[in-house]
């Protein structure tokens, strides 16, 4: 039996809000006078959403197809720096990374932009750990289809999603998958699931999902 785990991103492995804010406000106050100040803050309450979503929750004021150009090209120079720059990572990240990939195939699923997922895995060497990627900006589809296609497309006969957030639940239920919260991270889930308060404790936590 193949079996796998497929992450999230943020809330999950890193919290990049910090530097993805200082990135956005460079291009918002560049390219639209008047517009308010990008916050982390303003990053973390959006962040699990697709980039279309995103576009109409920060920059509401603007006509839809402003905001989702507006948004994208935030998105880029969000690559570019956090490629340069990274983010913050989890406490004993690259350790128990290692760990977990001596005994299971690691992915990463998200709903972020083309080219998020690979600035992280440039930034920390962390290549070497994931056999497979998927988001929404390849192809703009809802993240229990992503799940759904990484274990189909590498014949996992059983797999686990680690998320942080309601919705990273419900495209675990939604794909048919098992699910771990990852409790430290920036949002809650309401039913009753394994949950880890550190990621250094996913490895226990595996051996009894």
């Amino acid at each position: 039996m193949k079996k796998g785990i497929i992450f999230d991103m943020d809330g999950t492995l890193w919290d990049s809000s910090e530097n993805v804010a200082k990135s956005w406000d460079d291009v918002v106050q560049k390219e639209k006078c008047g517009l308010r100040r990008i916050t982390a803050e303003d990053i973390q309450n959006v962040m699990g959403h697709t980039m279309t979503e995103i576009a109409e929750m920060i920059f509401p004021m603007l006509e839809k197809q402003e905001a989702i150009a507006l948004t994208d090209r935030c998105c880029k120079a969000e690559n570019a720096y956090l490629r340069m720059h990274g983010g913050v990572l989890y406490p004993h990240l690259e350790d128990t990374l290692k760990r977990l990939a001596e005994q299971y195939p690691l992915y990463i699923v998200s709903n972020c932009q083309k080219g998020y997922i690979e600035a992280f895995l440039d930034y920390y060497q962390f290549w070497k750990y994931i056999e497979d990627i998927e988001c929404f900006g390849n192809n703009s589809r809802e993240k229990a289809y992503n799940i759904g296609l990484v274990v189909k497309r590498n014949h996992l006969d059983w797999a686990v999603y680690v998320g942080d957030i309601q919705g990273d639940y419900d495209a675990s239920k939604k794909a048919g998958v098992n699910f771990i919260h990852a409790a430290y991270g920036f949002g809650s889930v309401t039913e009753d699931v394994p949950a880890i308060r550190a990621f250094e404790k996913l490895p226990g936590m595996l051996e009894r999902v």
